[in-house]
């Protein structure tokens, strides 16, 4: 094509078609993956690694490196914060809004990781949610670290798809202006 004006508003609507495509092939790839680990082999509820995967995907492998590690560290203050608060004490109805504000204090003046930073808090919710609705201590504690295992685990898979989908499918590096 020419450097007509046609081509210039063509070819970048193209372009990005063909990273949502990618991203599409991507997030079926790592679903599929994590859904058929986490259902038949650990006979588990995958939702939580299924959302972290996604989260944790990218069609350039750059960025999706960027998330994975954004993510777990930002997972592991949030379950860091999470256990201290399970075992703290006994379930009362302020602990759940103390520990996300203790994990948001946490992970913006202490960790300075701004991307995915919504993440340690979700992962305390997720400990602590299940310290609330477990029937001890110990059991609150062995369930909050399942649920941050699935999330990890997701995570590895949807940066794992996307590396090896850019290996498979290369695609050009996205500029400033680009998508």
């Amino acid at each position: 094509m020419s450097d007509t004006p046609l081509s210039k508003w063509l070819l970048p609507k193209f372009r990005r078609d063909i990273i949502g495509m990618r991203f599409a092939l991507n997030v079926f790839i790592a679903t599929t993956i994590v859904w058929y680990v986490l259902e038949n082999i650990a006979d588990t509820n995958p939702i939580w690694a299924i959302a972290s995967m996604i989260a944790a995907s990218d069609p350039q492998v750059t960025e999706a490196v960027r998330m994975f590690r954004s993510r777990i560290i930002n997972v592991l203050v949030g379950c860091a914060v999470g256990l201290f608060f399970v075992i703290l004490g006994g379930p009362t109805e302020w602990k759940l809004p103390l520990a996300l504000a203790v994990t948001v204090l946490v992970s913006s003046y202490v960790i300075h990781i701004p991307t995915m930073w919504r993440q340690a808090p979700i992962t305390a919710a997720i400990v602590i949610a299940a310290g609330l609705t477990a029937h001890s201590e110990m059991s609150a504690v062995e369930h909050g670290l399942h649920k941050v295992a699935e999330v990890l685990f997701g995570c590895f898979v949807g940066v794992l798809v996307s590396w090896t989908m850019a290996r498979v499918w290369p695609l050009a590096k996205r500029t400033e202006a680009g998508p």
